[in-house]
């Protein structure tokens, strides 16, 4: 039975859906204002895995993950560049494109549903109504309000006191709203960039959309909701205490989030202007590389990215790629992955919580015996194609191009080499190496 660690009680719980063989999968999707970085790599490769392995066990999976599509920093985007905040639509079209693109290289699945904030403002617009109805919410200057202390389980996932936030971060202070604590659930705004409402013209405050899209489509409990650990608070916080205000029922029954992306130990993320897009990375490494990559380190665990370990990472899937070239072409259905004893023990490392760390141990240490074995090999083959999503293809070797500089770094150190100035070649090589050149040396 699959174990997955919650959030919500920080305990590694049986994973028991409220519906039998059907889930309900929702990842908070992204604010398509820019290129999309690797931190949103990680996220959306782990929750494909899961999709994947989901999928792969009969699961009837629904996933569900949205675009904020209106937002400050589009607005802002715009208005830079074209000089109208009012042509946000443009920056989000042409952004959730290049999104499409990133994840298809990545070989993610396509969610079932992919709803715009922009296409769910009458949803938005009757959630709000009902919290304002029931007295969760209030009213100000043509802005709606929730209120937080009304909600007596706020901070459960967080784990916070709600009485130690009144100064905290991400805490917004506002003189309209009756507490500090308070968050908007609808914000006043001018008519160009806003809709129009019973409050006047606005547009949804960050978390109601993700309430107002998940309920709209699954109507019920969400299994699995998913996120950056970085969603915990405020965002994941509040959309449960809205959801749980106008719902008698549990908002999401298990609360799966993935670890930071860290580069020089820091989070990496677009306002710290310390991230690497996935544009940016495909150019020097292949997508199933990069997949390989965030898959094989435990999604709970922070990643420390480095340019190194993403080689190592590109030689192993490359050993990878060979192992299972040539082998006999079969229809997946042909075989019954599911009986392989190597799948099998495998899969068990899957279901203790995703330890992806586990089943390549596994895969590695059976390689020899798949070796004598077509039929096990063929298993294991379709089980990393179904559940891991690799492709397993054969990867395209880049071309070097060596610049008249460079070749003179060569030169220079072949020379030191014959002259066994040692210090002085590992120093070139050094110069290389940062310059994205490994070196491998023959005897002279």
């Amino acid at each position: 039975m699959l174990r997955l660690t919650n959030s919500l009680t920080g305990l590694k719980e049986p994973f028991i859906p409220h519906n039998g063989k059907f889930v309900n999968l929702y990842v908070c999707g992204i604010t398509p204002y820019d290129f999309s970085h690797i931190g949103h790599g990680r996220c959306y490769v782990v929750f494909d895995l899961i999709y994947r392995y989901l999928s792969f066990h009969g699961y009837q999976v629904k996933y569900c993950r949205n675009f904020t599509d209106i937002d400050d920093k589009l607005l802002k985007k715009a208005d830079q560049e074209f000089g109208d905040a009012s042509r946000y639509p443009e920056i989000a079209n042409r952004y959730i494109v290049a999104y499409h693109d990133d994840m298809n290289a990545l070989h993610c699945l396509i969610p079932d549903k992919e709803p715009r904030v922009t296409q769910t403002i009458p949803e938005i617009i009757a959630f709000v109504q009902g919290l304002l109805d029931n007295g969760s919410a209030y009213q100000v200057e043509g802005s709606v309000y929730f209120r937080v202390r009304k909600f007596d389980a706020y901070g459960t996932l967080s784990k916070q006191d709600v009485n130690d936030l009144r100064s905290g971060a991400r805490i917004n202070v506002d003189d309209a709203k009756e507490d500090p604590l308070d968050f908007a659930l609808w914000k006043a705004d001018s008519p160009d960039v806003s809709y129009q409402s019973p409050w006047g013209f606005g547009r949804p405050g960050w978390h109601i959309e993700c309430s107002a899209m998940a309920q709209d489509y699954f109507k019920t409990t969400v299994d699995i909701h998913g996120g950056g650990m970085d969603l915990i608070f405020p965002h994941h916080e509040n959309e449960i205490a809205q959801s749980e205000s106008l719902y008698a029922a549990p908002f999401a029954k298990y609360w799966v989030h993935n670890a930071f992306v860290r580069i020089n130990k820091e989070k990496m993320s677009k306002s710290l202007h310390n991230f690497l897009t996935l544009k940016d990375l495909f150019k020097d490494f292949d997508p199933m590389v990069i997949r390989f990559y965030f898959i094989k380190h435990y999604y709970r665990g922070p990643l420390d990215f480095s340019f190194d370990d993403l080689q190592a990472a590109e030689k192993t899937y490359k050993r990878l790629v060979t192992f299972f070239a040539h082998l006999p072409e079969v229809e997946s259905y042909a075989i019954d992955a599911h009986a392989s004893l190597v799948v099998q023990a495998m899969d068990a490392c899957l279901a203790d919580d995703f330890n992806t760390s586990g089943a390549f141990g596994v895969l590695f240490e059976s390689l020899d015996t798949l070796q004598n074995n077509i039929q096990e090999k063929q298993a294991v083959k379709i089980y990393l194609q179904q559940v891991f999503g690799f492709t397993l293809l054969p990867l395209i070797e880049k071309v070097v191009s060596i610049t008249p500089e460079i070749q003179t770094l060569l030169d220079a150190r072949l020379q030191a080499r014959l002259d066994k100035n040692w210090q002085q070649a590992d120093a070139l090589r050094d110069q290389l190496k940062e310059l994205g050149f490994q070196i491998q040396d023959q005897k002279l």
